[in-house]
């Protein structure tokens, strides 16, 4: 057979195969396509039906907990099936604590709580807050229990490493009034006093509600500081190599405004960031109350600012 025949025959002999296997990965895509999509929606419904955020910060302000709008914020379980979060009621006079659950992927039985803005350990086992906390136990949380005298100066936020180290916002006497960060270890079997961190962390004013990364390789606070864009800012140190702190990162003008922004955290799933943006009010007796918001934006943000080398 004469070469120039060759190409006509294999493409005869190819050809259904080429069809078969066009099919199966398009049938593989589209199966793949469905998964994605599926696991985009179950992430959604985990978050209230919330379409997530990308690197622009979206308000995270559902209705299922947020009917009237007066939704302030809330924590997230670690296993995302409890949500405990504040309402303020229409005169912001008077805060409320609810609990919601999720079962089978729908959100519902809210009610009211005695837990108040709890945190939670990486594995779910324990709940704490600033001087307290509650162990998970077959039937649920367990009552309160006193966390002990190394937090006696606890005031303004708590969060905990997976190495089960503390950092705390407090009021120390020697500081004559401003508030700081400081951090305790477990060694030998107790907690040693809080250790006051270094300027790179405590310059400014108003400084409060540290969040911890689970590895410890970065810290997320608040304060307001000269270079900042007006109230308080949320910043962000990064640990170095020799186990230091690096110089405070203001978070960027995306999520730091000429409002009040705090309390920086991300979820224990590593995909988003939560902070609050609001102001205080006056009211006409010159008493002042806080109007504040849940903002999210994608965890790619922290690494976008994260030191290259």
């Amino acid at each position: 057979m004469p070469p120039k025949y060759k190409p006509k025959l294999m493409n005869k002999i190819h050809f259904p195969l080429l069809l078969a296997a066009t099919l199966l990965i398009n049938a593989c895509s589209n199966k793949s396509q469905t998964a994605d999509n599926s696991h985009a929606q179950a992430l959604q419904n985990l978050y209230f039906g919330e379409e997530p955020p990308g690197l622009v910060p979206k308000l995270f302000d559902p209705k299922t907990v947020s009917p009237e709008g007066l939704f302030e914020g809330g924590a997230f379980s670690p296993d995302l099936k409890e949500y405990y979060f504040t309402r303020m009621d229409q005169n912001y006079e008077k805060r409320s604590f609810f609990v919601i659950y999720n079962e089978n992927g729908i959100w519902g039985n809210e009610s009211e709580t005695d837990i108040r803005w709890p945190h939670f350990s990486e594995d779910g086992t324990m709940m704490y807050g600033g001087k307290w906390y509650r162990e998970r136990t077959e039937n649920g949380w367990s009552e309160l229990k006193n966390q002990g005298e190394f937090l006696k100066d606890q005031a303004h936020g708590i969060s905990r490493s997976s190495k089960g180290t503390y950092f705390l916002g407090a009021y120390r006497k020697e500081d004559n009034g401003p508030s700081s960060l400081s951090y305790s270890r477990f060694i030998n079997g107790k907690y040693e006093n809080p250790v006051k961190m270094s300027e790179e962390i405590n310059t400014g004013k108003w400084i409060a509600h540290p969040f911890i990364a689970s590895d410890e390789s970065y810290l997320m606070w608040d304060a307001e500081r000269e270079e900042g864009h007006g109230d308080n800012d949320c910043y962000i140190s990064f640990r170095q190599r020799d186990g230091s702190w690096g110089a405070a990162i203001n978070l960027g003008a995306q999520i730091n405004t000429s409002s009040n922004e705090s309390s920086p955290r991300v979820t224990l799933d590593g995909k988003y960031l939560f902070f609050s943006r609001g102001d205080w009010k006056s009211r006409e007796d010159g008493s002042t109350y806080w109007v504040g918001k849940t903002y999210w934006v994608d965890v790619q943000i922290i690494e976008n600012l994260r030191p290259k080398n």
